[in-house]
């Protein structure tokens, strides 16, 4: 068992986690770590923004029409001047936070079974 324990297939159900196209990238000067604001096209669940700690392996241009993982049903969160309406979803390394990969394209706001 893991540290965190074990949840049941309802708990995992509860988690909206799907795929989305990233529209537009934009610095986020007031974040208190290197950051970039994302604007992600979810399919039918809407076109959704948030912030991001992915500068260090990621620029803009990398980003933009890139699919991504989120998860869409935690309520929005305040970051400084922003709110963030989804998490992306990555792996924290030593380089910086590795955005969670799809293999290959699938229809926006696929979601992860």
């Amino acid at each position: 068992m893991s540290e965190q324990g074990t949840i049941t297939w309802g708990d995992f159900e509860k988690v909206m986690i799907c795929a989305g196209t990233v529209q537009r990238v934009e610095p986020f000067p007031e974040a208190r770590k290197p950051a970039w604001k994302l604007w992600v096209d979810f399919g039918p669940h809407g076109v959704r923004k948030t912030s991001a700690q992915i500068k260090d392996l990621y620029a803009a241009e990398d980003l933009v029409g890139r699919q991504i993982v989120g998860v869409i049903n935690f309520p929005p969160k305040q970051v400084g001047p922003f709110v963030s309406e989804f998490l992306l979803t990555g792996f924290p390394t030593e380089d910086g936070v590795v955005v969670t990969a799809i293999e290959r394209p699938v229809p926006d706001g696929t979601r992860l079974a």
